[in-house]
C-alpha cells in the first residue's frame, strides 16, 4: 500500500507558544503563535522602558500636586494615582511624602544648579556674558516651568515643614548663592566688576528673579492686569541695570 502524499496546509496552530527548544523556522505556519512569540520577545522591552520612566512620571506627578494643593493638602495616594501607579509603586521609589518632595526639588532646582556651576567652570569669556547665560539657564529650567513656584511653595508653608524649609535652604539657596558669589568674585579677580561686598551683590542678583516668580504667581489669577509682566524683558532690563552698577570705572 502507498503511503499518502504529505499535505501542503499549514501546520495547526498550538495551543500555547513554542517552547524555548522549538525553532523559529516552524512560526511562519502558524500567523497567531508567530504574533504571540514576537510579542512576547518585545513586552519586556516595554515593561523595562516604563519602569524606568516611572521615578520621573511619580516626579512630575508629585510636582504638578504641590504646586496646585500645597506639601500639606498633597497625599501620596493622589500621586500615585495621576502617575497612573500604585500606592506600593511609589513607596518602592519614595518611601514618604518628605522623600517625594526632597526627590523632586533636586530633580527640578539642584539640578539645575549644577548645570550652571559647570557652566561657570568650562566658561572662558567676559563675567557679563557669563551672568547673562546663567540668567538664561535659570529662566529656560526654572522661571519659565511650574517649579519656579516651588520657592512660593516653601515660603508659604515653611512653618508647618520646618525640616524641608532647611532641605530647601540647604539644596538650593545655599548652593545658588555659592555659585552666583564664585562668579562675582570672578568678576573683581579680573577686574571686570569694581570691589563690593559680594554677598550683597548675590542677593541684589537674585531678587529679581524672586519678584518676578511672586509677581506673576499672585496675577495669574487676576481678570486684568495693567501693569503686566514681560519676563524676557524685565530680566533683561534687570541684568543690565546690575551689571552697570558692577562694572568697573576708570579713576577720574
Amino acid at each position: 500500500m502507498s503511503r499518502p502524499a504529505p499535505s501542503s496546509a499549514p501546520a495547526p496552530c498550538p495551543d500555547a507558544p513554542p517552547e524555548s527548544g522549538a525553532t523559529a523556522k516552524a512560526l511562519p505556519s502558524c500567523p497567531i503563535g508567530a504574533a504571540v512569540v514576537t510579542l512576547a520577545q518585545h513586552l519586556p522591552k516595554v515593561r523595562q522602558r516604563r519602569k524606568a520612566a516611572r521615578p520621573q512620571e511619580l516626579l512630575e506627578a508629585a510636582l504638578t500636586l504641590f504646586v496646585e494643593k500645597g506639601l500639606a493638602a498633597t497625599r501620596t495616594e493622589d500621586v500615585a494615582r495621576l502617575a497612573g501607579v500604585s500606592k506600593g509603586t511609589l513607596y518602592l521609589y519614595y518611601p514618604s511624602k518628605d522623600a517625594l518632595f526632597k526627590a523632586v526639588v533636586r530633580n527640578h532646582l539642584s539640578s539645575v544648579i549644577a548645570i550652571g556651576s559647570e557652566l561657570a567652570e568650562q566658561f572662558d569669556g567676559p563675567t557679563p556674558e557669563l551672568l547673562r547665560l546663567l540668567a538664561q539657564t535659570w529662566w529656560t529650567q526654572v522661571g519659565s516651568s511650574k517649579a519656579a513656584a516651588l520657592m512660593i511653595l516653601i515660603m508659604s508653608e515653611a512653618s508647618a515643614f520646618p525640616d524641608l524649609a532647611q532641605f530647601y535652604v540647604d539644596e538650593v539657596v545655599a548652593p545658588s548663592h555659592a555659585l552666583l558669589a564664585r562668579v562675582v568674585q570672578r568678576g573683581i579677580d579680573r577686574g571686570e566688576f569694581r570691589p563690593m561686598d559680594v554677598t550683597s551683590v548675590v542677593q541684589a542678583l537674585i531678587a529679581p528673579a524672586q519678584f518676578m516668580v511672586l509677581y506673576r504667581q499672585c496675577t495669574a489669577v487676576c481678570a486684568a492686569n495693567p501693569v503686566p509682566l514681560d519676563p524676557d524683558r524685565f530680566m533683561q532690563t534687570q541684568i543690565e541695570l546690575l551689571l552697570h552698577g558692577l562694572e568697573a570705572r576708570p579713576s577720574p
